[in-house]
C-alpha cells in the first residue's frame, strides 16, 4: 500500500494524461487551455497540474495523518512544482519529463554521501529498527540503492529523449507516459523483491519454530 500511495501522483498523471480531452471538454479546466496547441501538449499540461496537486494532497495527507514530512514525498514536491510549474507556462514537456532523473539522481547522490558520512548509511538508518545486519551488509545494501537511482534516472532520460526519435513527439510522448508508470513502478517492484530476497537470509528464525521443524 505505500508503494502505491508513493506513486499516486504518478498513477494521476497518467490517468489525466490519457483523460485529457474529457477533463478539457467537461470541467473548467477547458476554459485554460489553448486550443491551438497540439492535443499531446494541452494533455501534459493538465497531466502536470493535476501531478502537482496530488503531491500537495501526498505531502498534505502525510503531515496531518502522522505529524511527519517524509523527504522523498517533499523533494518530489519541489522538483515538480518547480520544473512542472516551467512545464505548464511554456507547454514544454521537456522540464517535466526530466523530473524523474533528476529525483532519482539526486536520491543516489544522498544515498552515496551518507556511506561517508554520519555512523550509518543512510538504508540502516530507515530499515535498522526492522532488521539487524552486519555493517558491511548495510553499506552492501546501501549502494545497490545507489545504482538503483542511478539506473532509473538515466533510463528515465534515455525514454524520455533518445527512445524513437524517429517517431511522432506525440507517440513519443505517450511512451514516455507509459515507462513513467509502469516502467518505473515495475523497476521499483523487482529491486524491492531482490532485496526481500537478499535480506531473507539475514533474518533470524524464531527458536521454537527452530525445533519443530
Amino acid at each position: 500500500m505505500k508503494l502505491l500511495f508513493d506513486f499516486f501522483p504518478i498513477i494521476l498523471f497518467f490517468i489525466s494524461y490519457y483523460q485529457a480531452h474529457f477533463l478539457i471538454d467537461n470541467t473548467f479546466i477547458g476554459q485554460l487551455i489553448n486550443p491551438d496547441k497540439p492535443d499531446f501538449i494541452n494533455a501534459t499540461i493538465v497531466a502536470t497540474a493535476v501531478a502537482i496537486i496530488a503531491s500537495f494532497i501526498q505531502v498534505g495527507y502525510n503531515w496531518f495523518s502522522q505529524h511527519k514530512l517524509e523527504k522523498m514525498h517533499l523533494f518530489s514536491l519541489v522538483l515538480i512544482s518547480v520544473l512542472g510549474g516551467i512545464t505548464i507556462m511554456l507547454g514544454n514537456p521537456a522540464f517535466i519529463q526530466w523530473k524523474p532523473t533528476v529525483l532519482n539522481w539526486l536520491f543516489a547522490i544522498v544515498f552515496f554521501g551518507s556511506q561517508f558520512m554520519g555512523n550509518k548509511p543512510l538504508i540502516q538508518r530507515a530499515m535498522d529498527k526492522q532488521i539487524e545486519l552486519p555493517a558491511a551488509i548495510w553499506k552492501r545494501l546501501n549502494f545497490a540503492w545507489v545504482i538503483f537511482f542511478f539506473i532509473s534516472g538515466a533510463a528515465n532520460l534515455y525514454v524520455a529523449f533518445y527512445y524513437h526519435t524517429e517517431r511522432l513527439a506525440s507517440v513519443r510522448m505517450d511512451t514516455w507516459v507509459n515507462f513513467k508508470l509502469f516502467g518505473l513502478m515495475g523497476l521499483t517492484i523487482a529491486f524491492v523483491i531482490l532485496q526481500a530476497i537478499y535480506l531473507a537470509r539475514y533474518i533470524p528464525q524464531d527458536d521454537d519454530e527452530t525445533s519443530d521443524q
